[in-house]
């Protein structure tokens, strides 16, 4: 075996960029940024435009490697071939010939963040030839490349299934609640649905909507506990000297995994600072459970009142976050405005009933998160020793 060069592999080169006065938020191609690739796009251009842009360019095919040149230094995607378009100095492109490296081994490699970065005028940069000078070392014949892929990519690939089911579940427990709380089509004392069976519903000033006859509405903080006093913020210094495999979660999801914690129960995550809301505008909301740690940027939401968690995360999924922020550059959900938000006062019989509904939905979905935890630790215990030939397939 021996070390080669990604400059040795392939060209390396920046993705061209479109000029934001040629883009619009409505249809067209779609723009993804490195962070949300293949998720939601953040803009569009019309397809002559894009046929112009390609003809006049080069650009990725399938399965070329696209990797974040600022920012998020080194986030990398393999390319799907989707008609999309990228932004000049942010994405760095490898086209690979795979005579000496496969694609999917080179994605693999870069994930031991292997990157020299250069510090620019205001971030950190990863630069071209910084690239082309990252090293390889003692690198496999493509057989043995294959091997170690097939490893790596059959753990991705269940941890993608269990994300996929796990997003069935979410619409599926979705449609019941709407159906129940947003249509108030819930099962009246006779067993059909309220409001399409003539439920007299009245207009309620504080949730700016029409809800059932005799109900009322909840504070968010009438019907939680928020533990925030008890978050505690650790350096990535600090967690690297006590890793385990306690989850540590962030804003938006698990930063790492360390031996000691705070939490043990169930409780709702809302973003409070950085990313504090979805693409839609409504809050970054996440579901923990058993032995987890918190840092500073997540408000922690412990439901009471006979409220389940997954109750609790359906009555939030629909605020406004632009409603309750404050802050226009950096913004924050303060702990007070949280706690002024309001939602409807669901009946006692009713919060029993639609408990027992949502739990079959949050048992499986925590069962599904708890594996792909356990899935991606295996995965990311197993990725350097296979690069570095500790470990044999």
């Amino acid at each position: 075996m021996s070390s080669i060069k990604l400059g040795e592999i392939g060209k390396i080169s920046m993705c061209k960029r479109i000029l934001k006065s040629q883009t619009n938020e409505q249809s067209g191609i779609p723009f993804y940024k490195i962070a949300t690739f293949g998720g939601t796009p953040s803009a569009f251009i019309d397809e002559g435009i894009y046929i112009e842009y390609k003809e006049k360019y080069s650009y990725p095919k399938k399965g070329d490697i696209l990797i974040s040149a600022a920012g998020t230094i080194g986030k990398t995607v393999v390319f799907d071939g989707q008609d999309s378009y990228f932004q000049d100095s942010n994405i760095v492109w490898i086209e690979n010939d795979e005579t000496k490296v496969t694609n999917q081994f080179l994605y693999y490699f870069l994930q031991t963040n292997p990157f020299i970065t250069t510090n620019g005028s205001t971030i950190k940069r990863l630069y071209n030839d910084n690239l082309r000078n990252t090293v390889i070392p003692n690198t496999p014949s493509i057989s043995e490349q294959n091997k170690i892929t097939e490893v790596l990519g059959s753990l991705d690939k269940k941890i993608q299934i269990n994300n996929q089911i796990n997003q069935e579940l979410e619409a599926m427990a979705k449609t019941l609640y709407d159906y129940w709380f947003v249509q108030f089509d819930f099962p009246d004392e006779n067993g059909r649905p309220y409001k399409s069976s003539g439920g007299k519903m009245v207009y309620n000033e504080e949730l700016k909507r029409e809800i059932p006859e005799g109900w009322g509405v909840e504070k968010i903080e009438n019907i939680t506990i928020c533990h925030d006093s008890k978050r505690i913020p650790l350096s990535s210094k600090e967690r690297a000297n006590i890793k385990g495999n306690i989850p540590y979660y962030g804003a938006t999801g698990i930063v790492g995994y360390i031996r000691d914690y705070i939490f043990d129960g169930d409780y709702v995550l809302m973003a409070e600072d950085g990313s504090i809301m979805t693409e839609k505008g409504n809050p970054v909301l996440q579901r923990i459970t058993g032995k987890t740690w918190v840092n500073n940027h997540a408000h922690i939401l412990e439901p009471i009142k006979n409220y389940s968690c997954k109750l609790l995360m359906m009555l939030l999924k629909d605020v406004q976050v632009m409603q309750i922020k404050t802050g226009s550059i950096q913004m924050k959900i303060t702990q007070k405005n949280m706690n002024e938000i309001v939602v409807p006062r669901i009946p006692q019989s009713l919060l029993e009933v639609i408990n027992r509904k949502l739990e079959l939905f949050d048992r499986k979905q925590i069962a599904l998160i708890n594996q792909n935890q356990e899935l991606i630790q295996l995965r990311d215990w197993l990725l350097p020793l296979l690069m570095n030939g500790q470990v044999k397939v």
